[in-house]
């Protein structure tokens, strides 16, 4: 029984993008810039495919140019889907 309440306890698999921050100009959120470098589904050339993420910063601490990691979460807005990890320094 304690393993049945261990499992339903963790959070099922989330996927993590990390990202460039674009834009910093609304209230707790962020939007940030994931590149993904992905084959041409015909020609085989490998070609970077690029996406906006809205994401929550609670705190504000990300600016602008930061590198970031963010994992996806449930619907906190309309557009927002997304939540700030941690800034990763280079």
């Amino acid at each position: 029984m304690s393993e049945q309440t261990e499992t339903a306890k963790q959070p099922g698999l989330r996927k993590t993008r990390v990202g460039v921050v674009i834009s910093t100009k609304m209230q707790k959120t962020i939007v940030v810039e994931y590149v993904a470098r992905v084959p041409h589904p015909k020609f085989k050339k490998i070609i970077k495919k690029s996406k906006k993420f809205y994401a929550h910063d609670e705190e504000g601490k990300a600016k602008v140019g930061d590198k970031v990691r963010i994992i996806e979460t449930r619907p906190i807005s309309r557009l927002k889907r997304w939540k700030l990890v941690e800034i990763i320094v280079d």
